[in-house]
């Protein structure tokens, strides 16, 4: 990984929290764009304190900032002063993407609309990125993914093993990180159109519309008016063969095998059970599934036998189609993300950061570096835009700049 990448030169402004919407500018910066991060004076992005809230693991690192805001500099500006939107709007001239979450309201307050904003720079990328969408009732209606992506789009419930089970909850940031691609996606296909036409224009994607997105096949089916079944729990599962199982050790993997008549006589011989290939009650795939009950009971017993690593040997190299139900602690050690950067060091560093998901044969991305204190750099990008000292100074004293 080298210090340039294909987006090297291209400026950013983020203007965003919380987390899709800064996500999409770290991606940006991955590749080598130069992002500027505004936040709020004194305490900062109030992102920043989401590892001191109940229930996130404790740690010296600031683990949520370093990977939101690697690369970013930092400029603390209080938007609430006419000053401070005076220096936002200099840095807009000059920028080619300006990416907010705010709501269409608060935006409006602040003199940061896409009408406000696009007059002072006609190649301006504008990039909004909202919980429900920029129209209608809920527009300016505060939303984070657990409620806005996982719950609204009906993930939260199609997760669960049957309906009495309790709704299950997201991982933070689970819905965001894969918003954040698609706002990626929308800013890049911005920016192909202006390389076409020369001008900027204005995009936007939201929470809302990416978790039913997310619910993809489902959502759809319920949209053509199918019908659905009854919903099992894993030992009632409909198919024995594209279910989870229990090791040994109380590690858990799941099979996908779709082409089943093919590999369930490879799987029976790894699974040391060849008596089954002879056995009528699952002589047919329409046979195994009328009898799934009884394969996952038999299956159960089976698995229960050996640990997880004993079973990757076993059923590797195969053709079996199966997974790992990972935990957190394989990440670190896991060969596979090392060898292909999925987990790459930070600068100067041997801590590892989750690399962004994408690659370009022949570009480089950048070293990820640590991400910036509050308002670190809040002089050095004011003199970038032509601000001298006592211009600086002012702006300090005004509460403007921090």
């Amino acid at each position: 990984m080298e210090d340039n990448g294909i987006f090297a030169g291209l400026k950013v402004l983020d203007c965003a929290s919380f987390i899709a919407a800064p996500a999409a500018a770290t991606v940006l910066s991955d590749f080598g764009a130069d992002v500027i991060k505004i936040e709020p004076p004194g305490t900062g992005d109030p992102y920043r304190n989401l590892p001191h809230l109940p229930g996130y693991p404790a740690s010296e690192h600031n683990f949520a900032w370093m990977l939101e805001a690697r690369n970013k500099k930092s400029l603390a500006l209080d938007l609430s002063k006419l000053e401070a939107q005076a220096v936002l709007h200099r840095l807009v001239k000059d920028a080619d993407v300006f990416i907010t979450n705010f709501p269409p309201a608060v935006r409006e307050k602040l003199g940061l609309t896409y009408e406000k904003l696009a007059p002072l720079n006609e190649r301006l990328i504008y990039a909004s990125f909202t919980g429900y969408g920029e129209k209608g009732e809920e527009a300016n209606k505060p939303g984070f993914d657990s409620n806005a992506y996982w719950a609204r789009s009906g993930l939260m419930d199609l997760v669960r093993a049957d309906t009495a089970t309790t709704p299950a909850r997201s991982v933070a940031g689970m819905g965001d990180h894969p918003c954040a691609m698609a706002f990626y996606g929308a800013i890049v296909t911005a920016l192909y159109k202006r390389e076409r036409t020369g001008k900027g224009s204005h995009v936007s994607s939201n929470l809302m519309a990416n978790g039913v997105w997310a619910a993809s096949v489902l959502a759809q089916a319920k949209l053509c008016g199918a019908r659905f079944g009854e919903r099992r729990p894993r030992e009632r599962a409909l198919n024995a063969v594209t279910n989870h199982y229990q090791c040994k050790d109380g590690r858990w993997l799941i099979l996908s095998l779709l082409n089943e008549e093919r590999q369930w006589p490879t799987l029976t011989r790894c699974l040391g059970r060849d008596d089954l290939i002879e056995d009528e009650r699952f002589a047919t795939r329409a046979d195994r599934h009328a009898r799934s009950v009884e394969l996952i009971k038999i299956f159960d017993e089976v698995f229960a036998t050996r640990d997880l690593s004993e079973w990757r040997k076993i059923l590797d190299g195969n053709g079996l189609v199966f997974g790992v139900v990972g935990i957190l602690d394989d990440i670190p050690n896991d060969a596979q993300m090392l060898e292909n950067e999925v987990l790459v060091p930070f600068e100067n560093d041997s801590m590892l950061t989750i690399n962004s998901p994408i690659w370009v044969d022949g570009e480089k991305k950048v070293r990820p570096r640590k991400p910036p204190g509050i308002g670190e750099h809040s002089d050095e990008i004011l003199r970038r835009v032509g601000y001298d000292e006592a211009a600086i100074q002012e702006l300090r004293a005004a509460g403007a700049v921090a």
